[in-house]
């Protein structure tokens, strides 16, 4: 029996060291932080880092207390945790022995033909001591079992909680960007509102043609008719983050602004792939459900020998209550049960849980694959979007200098109307394009963050 625990632990080594050379299985290796912090060799990560401190907008942090705080599907994920801790502790009560007591009193009658009427009582008092021998390690199976899966039920709450922060953190952003473009078309539609006016009064006066004011027109127009959308979505962005929070709809989201002028850090510590496996919970959780299968196949093995049970039972018993205690009662009986021929269930039972053990074992190596990829694509993405933010920033300040200069040369008579409007909303889609670049650039943030492993620190 030692031999078959020794053969099951091994098929396990490959998957528990699936990234560190055994089987022939290396870990891909990241794009190190020398790219974004200027270091060869980094062992510490943003992820590192508390979320409160990480997010340093306090609106945002105190955003996320809330939803970690009332969000319904966070706190079920906590009772889930509270009931495989017990469950956990019934399998290490397992091994002690069970105390049962009983207590009863009967009275038989029997009246026979050609026989007097005769009554038969007995009172008794009785306890029973009763414990399973662990003989083929059945119950120390089901122990690590219960364990791994209390263990994989706090990784799996403290995943939920990095998906919940990061889910909470990329609504919040988004909302913020939809704040800024929509003064940003209350802006432009104000100005467009003037210039309307003007062309209204050069037409009116003969100074303009008609084309020139229903161009205005137009503008004016396409301008105002963002504005509901905009309401709209920002609207339903609220709600999003009020369900998160565990909240009713209609609930007045604090928030901060957007800056756009203030770039981002590029000097983003990722931290070493190997500390990945010990940092993400869902990596983490995927090792305890390993671990939880592997004693699955143990406890499958061991259903397939007898099981041996003691019990030693003791107390009184007496026909009459007079002298009760005086009668003491005991008896010890052993038994060894197990099926003699059950046409293969029990070995079809011990196949199926290392078929499911060889599925959790392929499971874990593909998250772990995957987070790594996750993590050099998130790194990526941070680096690009960084520098499509820096460029849209000089786009914008390139477009305002070019609309105010149209303007001018309008008002001199060098250009046509036309060309003003082509600056303007070459202008407006600028300021519309830096602020979906700093939101993607937040976003981006977010989700490394998220794929390091990063915020759910308490």
């Amino acid at each position: 029996m030692k031999t078959l625990r020794i053969v099951i632990f091994i098929g396990l080594l490959p998957l528990l060291a699936a990234c560190s050379g055994v089987r022939n299985c290396r870990a891909p290796q990241l794009m190190l932080p020398e790219d974004l912090a200027g270091n060869s060799v980094d062992t510490l990560s943003v992820a590192d880092t508390e979320w409160w401190k990480f997010y340093a907008d306090s609106t945002l942090a105190m955003i996320i207390r809330e939803t970690l705080e009332h969000n319904r599907d966070f706190l079920a994920a906590a009772a889930r945790i509270e009931e495989l801790r017990e469950l956990y502790g019934i399998s290490k009560a397992d091994f002690l022995p069970a105390v049962t007591a009983n207590s009863y009193a009967d009275r038989e009658t029997n009246h026979y033909s050609d026989e007097k009427f005769k009554g038969d009582s007995e009172f008794g008092l009785k306890a029973t001591l009763s414990w399973e021998a662990d003989l083929w390690g059945g119950l120390s199976w089901r122990k690590q079992r219960a364990g791994a899966q209390y263990r994989a039920s706090i990784e799996e709450w403290r995943a939920m909680q990095v998906s919940l922060i990061a889910e909470v953190s990329t609504a919040y952003f988004n909302l913020l960007a939809l704040d800024n473009e929509l003064a940003i078309v209350r802006r432009t539609l104000y100005t467009r509102e003037e210039n309307l006016k003007k062309a209204k009064l050069r037409f009116e006066g003969g100074l303009t043609p008609e084309t020139v004011y229903q161009q205005a027109k137009v503008e004016y127009a396409s301008t105002a008719s963002l504005i509901p959308d905009l309401e709209r979505r920002i609207k339903a962005q609220c709600n999003a983050i009020a369900l998160l929070m565990g909240h009713y709809p209609g609930e007045i989201i604090s928030r901060s602004t957007l800056s756009l002028d203030e770039p981002l850090t590029h000097r983003m510590p990722v931290g070493l792939p190997s500390a990945l496996l010990q940092r993400r919970p869902d990596l983490r959780k995927a090792e305890a459900s390993l671990r939880a299968s592997l004693a699955a196949v143990g406890v499958a093995y061991a259903d397939r020998f007898p099981r041996l049970r003691i019990g030693l039972t003791g107390g009184v018993e007496n026909d009459e209550l007079s002298g009760f205690f005086n009668s003491p009662f005991s008896y010890v009986i052993g038994s060894l049960t197990g099926t003699i021929f059950d046409f293969g269930r029990n070995k079809r039972r011990h196949k199926a849980a290392m078929a499911a053990y060889e599925q959790s074992r392929l499971n874990y190596e593909q998250k772990v694959l995957t987070a790594f990829h996750e993590v050099d694509d998130a790194v990526n993405a941070y680096k690009l979007v960084s520098q499509s933010s820096s460029r849209r920033r000089e786009l914008c300040d390139a477009a305002h200098q070019y609309a105010q200069l149209a303007y001018k040369q309008y008002n001199m008579g060098v250009i046509n109307y036309i060309d003003v409007l082509d600056a303007q909303r070459r202008y407006f889609e600028a300021q519309v394009g830096l602020t979906n670049a700093v939101r993607n650039e937040y976003l981006s943030l977010v989700n490394l963050y998220k794929v390091l492993g990063g915020g759910w620190q308490l």
